[in-house]
């Protein structure tokens, strides 16, 4: 599970148009959520197109080591043999998440609200992320925690042996934060409120309905969006096709907008309102995008986007989609390295807590590759234009997001781009290289080679 590999240097250079159909992997939050769902329903849940990712499979790991019995098929499909609510069996050893920190705090919600005892580890880059903002809460309901200082992996709970439903306002914009505390309700009895500030993406809701549980979201005098659970549903298995995450679909579609002359469409592509600031940014800026045939599944919209070249203009990206776009920021910089002018970009305060120090990381890549930029503590000016050098190589701090936006700018800049680690984008996107090859894109393992 965890990155032991030496890094791969992966280059892109300029060269022909991309042109072609393609279909991204399925969304991540979906996917985890999938196998979690699935976990606590009694019965057989079935999943088509579920992410292959590392993030993902950990996830199916941590559900088995609890009692499910998770199968994948010759047709690519999943089945989850749920245990039911209430259920869980002590996991014999340390489950291990690597990179996923969706994945370990939706978990620790899961099991803090269960009698049982798990120790959760992840790779260096998990290791160093916060855990208390979903560890607290839980420590309201009951659970006992022992964490490294800061509340960092490794870290041991043994769950309530009866969890005290809670109401709880949310400090930071954080759909992680809400789903666990929704997710230990789930084994509470009584009623569990989360109240949220600022909306975030809202797959647990719209999914955890869909599996049966009794669950309401309305407005309160503030404009707090409340979202109250009832304790200790019976929840039933479902069946569900796993829509292309837009996230994934964030590199191609930016891509296709700074290569002159590409026309792409990406299929399936999930557009729930809470995942779209991205292609409402772009289109913003002046992009090309159309969206067609959208049709519903499983509670939540998708549809195809037909991408062409386009001229970009730089914007002011209004702080408050930060929360529907928090992942897409990396490549939306990208973006407007092309765009005419200055794109500023508020409120990425989020992104100093990502995989890396994700602001940071994205500041040092552009200059390394001669693009000007302004980093502030929650700010990112770049500036556009014809000047988009290339050139550079780029650390990627274990970031798939960052290698990923890195390798997009190497595709329409004057000279080829290095990401130091390749290696680290299977945590999201494993058919990334060769998706792009079958669009026309130009990759190489070698700069020497490339450059």
């Amino acid at each position: 599970m965890s990155h032991n590999n030496a890094p791969a240097p992966l280059t892109t250079s300029s060269g022909s148009p991309l042109t072609g159909t393609i279909r991204v992997p399925g969304d991540k939050s979906i996917s985890h959520r999938s196998l979690m769902f699935g976990t606590l329903a009694v019965g057989r849940t079935t999943v088509t197109g579920l992410l292959e990712s590392e993030d993902v499979l950990a996830t199916a790991d941590a559900m088995r080591a609890v009692g499910a019995t998770i199968e994948k098929h010759d047709d690519g499909r999943y089945t989850v043999d749920g245990i039911g609510l209430g259920s869980l069996l002590e996991p014999e050893n340390v489950i291990d998440f690597g990179n996923a920190g969706t994945g370990v705090r939706l978990t620790m919600g899961i099991f803090g609200s269960h009698n049982i005892a798990a120790t959760f580890v992840g790779d260096a880059s998990l290791s160093k992320r916060p855990m208390g903002r979903v560890l607290n809460p839980l420590r309201d309901m009951g659970t006992s925690v022992i964490a490294r200082d800061g509340d960092r992996l490794p870290a041991s709970i043994r769950g309530a042996e009866l969890a005290m439903p809670i109401t709880y306002r949310v400090p930071m914009p954080s759909a992680q934060v809400k789903s666990a505390v929704l997710l230990a309700g789930l084994n509470a009895p009584g009623e569990t409120t989360v109240i949220e500030p600022i909306a975030t993406r809202d797959h647990t809701e719209k999914m955890l309905k869909g599996f049966g549980a009794q669950i309401s979201v309305s407005l309160n005098d503030d404009g707090e969006r409340v979202i109250k659970l009832q304790g200790q549903p019976e929840l039933k298995p479902q069946d569900i096709d796993v829509p292309g995450d837009p996230s994934s679909a964030g590199f191609p579609l930016v891509a296709a907008l700074i290569v002159p002359g590409s026309d792409v469409t990406i299929e399936n592509v999930l557009l729930n309102e809470h995942r779209t600031g991205l292609i409402t940014t772009l289109i913003e800026m002046g992009g090309d995008i159309e969206i067609v045939n959208k049709r519903e599944t499983g509670g939540e919209e998708v549809g195809d986007l037909r991408v062409k070249a386009s001229l970009l203009k730089g914007i002011t990206v209004p702080a408050d989609r930060a929360p529907s776009m928090i992942d897409e920021y990396p490549v939306l910089a990208i973006a407007a390295a092309f765009a005419e002018g200055d794109t500023f970009m508020p409120g990425l305060e989020e992104l100093r807590v990502k995989e890396s120090d994700r602001l940071a990381a994205v500041a040092r890549g552009l200059e390394a590759n001669g693009i000007p930029c302004v980093e502030t503590e929650d700010t990112l000016t770049v500036t556009g234009g014809s000047n988009a050098i290339g050139g550079g190589t780029v650390t990627t701090h274990l970031d798939h997001r960052i290698a990923m936006a890195f390798l997009v700018l190497g595709m329409a800049a004057h000279k080829p781009v290095t990401v130091d680690d390749g290696a680290v984008i299977a945590t999201s996107f494993p058919t990334f290289t060769t998706l792009f090859e079958d669009l026309g894109a130009t990759l190489s393992n070698n700069a020497s080679e490339a450059a």
